[in-house]
């Protein structure tokens, strides 16, 4: 229970399994916490705290994205529906392009600083730093690389070089 749903069984749930003596109850107990809709909450949370997801804006303002659970949604029903991770892995990164937009919630589910600014060369400066949370996100989650240094120069024996960070940004 703990394992698969997070959640403890209840009394009775426990009371019959102890006296059930049939010798598949373990499988069939494991086949119907897998098939349960807690099993994808479960799971999903750790996916959705690696890729920084928030249902609020964060920054000043904190202000409650209206929409955010439709992303979330999604990565429930992946894991509920066993989805294959390379399939789940293209629809967070181009899901625009096949058809589940749903999915790219992944790119723009960090902080957003809603407050803006008149100023040209700030409102870049915001708009860099938001392509530079998707890229270190996307290289976090997928890739198991943190690609920040990446942004303002080149290491020597660093696997993304200043040039492929930008690359991806420009993706």
């Amino acid at each position: 229970y703990f394992d698969l749903t997070g959640l403890p069984p209840t009394p009775g749930e426990a009371d019959a399994f102890a006296a059930n003596t049939d010798p598949q109850a373990y499988e069939k107990l494991v086949a119907r916490l897998l098939a349960s809709p807690r099993y994808g909450e479960r799971w999903a949370r750790h996916w959705l705290d690696v890729i920084r997801f928030a249902e609020s804006n964060g920054f000043e303002t904190n202000r409650e994205r209206p929409n955010g659970w439709k992303f979330r949604d999604y990565v429930i029903a992946a894991f509920n529906d066993d989805k294959p991770f390379n399939q789940f892995i293209r629809e967070q990164i181009a899901g625009d392009a096949l058809g589940v937009d749903v999915a790219t919630g992944f790119l723009v589910g960090g902080p957003v600083d809603i407050v803006g600014s008149p100023d040209i060369v700030l409102t870049s400066q915001q708009r860099a730093d938001e392509l530079d949370d998707m890229v270190g996100t996307t290289g976090t989650a997928f890739l198991g690389l943190t690609l920040g240094c990446a942004r303002c120069h080149s290491h020597k024996f660093d696997p993304i070089s200043h040039r492929e960070y930008y690359s991806m940004a420009a993706v």
